[in-house]
């Protein structure tokens, strides 16, 4: 018997049979679909998990700071180099945050500079402007910096008024480096005190999103870390920086202290032993990495927990398969004999009934996906996925291999069930199957 004889005849007793195949495709649909959507709520929210702690910032960064009250272990030059030849690692950035005064007409902000390398500032998406070019002392704006600015000597501001304080950052900003000096001005009365030097500066670019849109950058005004570093020489001279540590005789060291450092390394895949060896430095080290992992192995936990719920049903499903085709051998015990009397291979009427049960996993899987697909439609456009434990996105997500991978399940779970049957009626004697009614 050719194989394509064997698919109709197969295809044939099938029809015959219609709804017993109805109810028994019927339930490897029910089965099928209950895996796949199952796993696809499990994938959603791994999705959803991966994409909050992008939000939070580049997956490949390592954030490092000293220890707490560990003189010994400082952020300097020195130990940006040692990084920086660390296995993995493809540039390092340090950090140095200065407080600092921005005013512009009637608005004043006391806020935080940060400096920083160039290859850093290139990460931030720019929603105007460019950043500031290599010693170049200009600004990049977070987007939400500008409801921190307050009217000077009123109490108006955006918490209270919720008016977004009219700064226009096309317009160069005064920036005062002293903030000491300048709030002891504030507060003195004596005549021809004027206060610290103030400074022009310039916006160079700002922050992408509007003043009611979080990221990691939106409160942070950045600029060139050298051109900094070069502006407090010129202005504290000999004399502390503030935010600087000091020796014990109060005198600045000769060279800068950074707050942080982040490590940027080739792959995401890299980081958590990047991390581990920066640790076992000395130093504080976070990455949005370690705890994306830590929050996959609960994911991971519960994704198998839906998983097995689905595969009970497509179990009860293949138990279905099973009794359909031990009936058909009942049923056509006497065609069974005829078949052998004929010449018919033993292997042959094994495999005729195999075809059948992967013909309906072929059936019952095919329209299992289909409907898993409509109900991750439903899931995710109408409103259920909006917000899951505290996370936003697609609740239900079937990758692009799910589809097919359980559709093949489906087809060995079927011919797996089917397999029995099929041993009994290559088994049977044809003397007895020929006198059966």
């Amino acid at each position: 018997m050719r194989i394509s004889d064997m698919f109709i005849q197969s295809l044939k007793s099938l029809r015959r049979r219609r709804l017993r195949t109805l109810l028994t495709v019927l339930g490897v649909v029910i089965g099928t679909a209950s895996v796949v959507t199952m796993l696809s709520l499990g994938y959603g929210m791994e999705k959803m998990t991966e994409d909050m702690y992008a939000s939070y910032g580049s997956m490949n960064m390592i954030n490092v700071s000293t220890p707490y009250n560990d003189d010994t272990k400082q952020l300097t030059d020195k130990t940006i180099a040692q990084f920086e030849k660390l296995p993995n690692v493809e540039f390092v950035s340090p950090t140095l945050s200065v407080n600092v005064i921005l005013k512009q007409g009637s608005y004043t902000a006391d806020t935080q500079l940060i400096g920083t390398t160039t290859r850093y500032l290139e990460t931030i998406d720019l929603g105007s402007g460019t950043i500031p070019k290599e010693g170049e002392l200009s600004l990049v704006m977070g987007n939400m910096i500008k409801i921190f600015f307050n009217k000077e000597h009123s109490r108006e501001n955006y918490w209270e008024s919720g008016v977004v304080p009219d700064v226009d950052y096309d317009k160069p900003l005064y920036i005062i480096y002293d903030t000491s000096k300048y709030y002891q001005a504030q507060n003195s009365k004596e005549a021809g005190n004027s206060g610290p030097k103030k400074y022009l500066i310039n916006v160079a670019g700002v922050v992408e999103g509007d003043f009611e849109t979080w990221n990691q950058n939106a409160y942070s005004i950045y600029t060139d870390i050298d051109a900094l570093k070069s502006q407090l020489k010129t202005i504290f001279k000999k004399d502390p920086i503030p935010g600087q540590p000091t020796n014990k005789k109060g005198k600045p060291y000769g060279y800068f202290i950074y707050n942080e450092a982040y490590v940027y390394c080739d792959n995401m895949n890299n980081v958590v032993d990047v991390q581990q060896k920066i640790t076992n430095m000395g130093y504080n080290a976070s990455s949005n990495m370690e705890w994306l992992n830590q929050s996959k192995e609960q994911t991971n936990m519960i994704r198998a927990v839906l998983g097995g719920i689905g595969a009970i049903s497509l179990l009860v499903a293949a138990i279905g398969i099973a009794n359909t085709m031990m009936m058909s051998i009942y049923e056509r015990t006497k065609e069974i004999g005829i078949m052998k009397v004929l010449g018919c291979d033993m292997g042959e009427i094994r495999n005729l009934f195999l075809i059948e049960s992967g013909f309906i996993g072929l059936i019952g899987g095919s329209l299992g996906v289909g409907l898993s697909y409509l109900l991750s439609y439903i899931v995710n456009n109408l409103g259920m996925s909006a917000s899951f434990m505290g996370l936003s996105g697609n609740m239900s997500l079937i990758p692009m291999w799910l589809g097919p991978t359980a559709v093949g399940f489906a087809i060995i779970i079927s011919m797996a069930a089917g397999f029995a049957p099929s041993v009994k009626a290559m088994n049977l004697s044809p003397l007895e199957a020929i006198r059966n009614e």
